[in-house]
């Protein structure tokens, strides 16, 4: 038993926020953002728009895109950091959005910008053994409510949407060339050790703390390369393939700096490298889902294709994801 992508999803805010229109209020310019991390704009969520409304909207897409209704649906695994309560989960809220028959289940994931891998690896694992035929893993997001629009060095970095996929559990999952599709492997690593390089300062009933966004850039790009870069080797070792085998990266969309090293480690062209930072911004864990979703929507990505996914995340949490389409 495989899990394959049936459908793939993707929704993002109607605000658009601009370098230009940042650099009204912060010590920063266009320029400045762009040679940095390659980000020229970012959505910002209305009030209306939190993370079940957003993560529910990106679900319906992927159920759309599989031809499938929430009747298909077992199971929900949404990964955030910015869930709308405590409790009950966001999942179970978009559960309830979603008209999903009774009896299934779901519950939110937090691994930060790793998020939609780790809850990718769970999916998978839980078609393997099983315990559910359809989920939706979904990648739901809001940090312009966790951050300090003071601070340049993160305000500028970050955005909000929500990407989806829907997991199909297949027998046999072969394409007409004999080749194995669907999730071929997940690979995911955390190291406590590195959880002060990134995080949110606060926490529910910590009136105490701001509860915004901490970050020490250098250290964290040394690591995502580094990191990344193991995970990718694992993946493709797990699977006896080298980075030949690889039609398309789509990676965790944080800097374009980081997305071309990616590249080049794997020796593929740009046009095969999804980028989608330079509109989105880093959407942490809505950021694969939707780079993915726009991907596939456009037609670059096909049938039978290869795709790595790779990111990391606050925590530190870090991951791969090797998909034949």
């Amino acid at each position: 038993m495989r899990a394959v992508i049936a459908g793939v999803g993707g929704y993002l805010p109607e605000r658009v926020l601009t370098n230009e229109e940042l650099a009204r209020s912060l010590d920063t310019s266009d320029a400045w953002i762009r040679e940095r991390t390659g980000i020229r704009q970012r959505h910002i969520a209305a009030p209306h728009e939190s993370t079940v409304f957003m993560g529910a909207a990106a679900a319906r897409a992927a159920l759309a895109d599989a031809g499938m209704g929430a009747d298909a649906v077992d199971a929900i695994i949404l990964a955030t950091s910015t869930p709308d309560e405590a409790f009950p989960s966001s999942a179970l809220r978009i559960q309830a959005e979603l008209g999903c028959r009774a009896g299934g289940w779901g519950f939110d994931l937090s691994a930060a910008c790793s998020g939609f891998v780790y809850a990718l690896s769970v999916a998978d694992a839980m078609i393997r053994a099983g315990q559910a035929h359809g989920v939706l893993v979904i990648g739901a997001e809001v940090y312009s409510r966790i951050l300090d629009w003071q601070d340049r060095g993160t305000c500028v970095l970050f955005g909000d949407g929500a990407g989806a996929v829907f997991l199909s559990a297949r027998q046999g999952a072969e394409r007409g060339n004999g080749a194995n599709h669907g999730i071929l492997s997940t690979h995911i690593h955390g190291q406590g050790s590195f959880g002060d390089i990134l995080y949110v300062d606060g926490a529910v009933g910590r009136a105490d703390r701001p509860g915004t966004l901490v970050m020490h850039g250098r250290e964290v790009f040394r690591q995502a390369v580094n990191r990344m870069a193991e995970a990718v080797d694992e993946a493709l070792a797990a699977n006896g393939l080298t980075h030949e085998a690889v039609d398309w990266l789509v990676p965790h969309q944080a800097n374009i700096r980081i997305i071309e090293a990616m590249g080049r480690k794997l020796h593929l062209p740009p046009e095969r490298v999804v980028v989608t930072v330079d509109r989105h911004a880093n959407t942490s864990a809505a950021s694969i889902p939707l780079a993915l979703a726009e991907a596939v929507g456009d037609g670059r990505i096909k049938p039978g294709e290869l795709v790595l996914m790779e990111a990391l995340g606050g925590g530190l949490t870090w991951g791969s994801a090797l998909v034949r389409m």
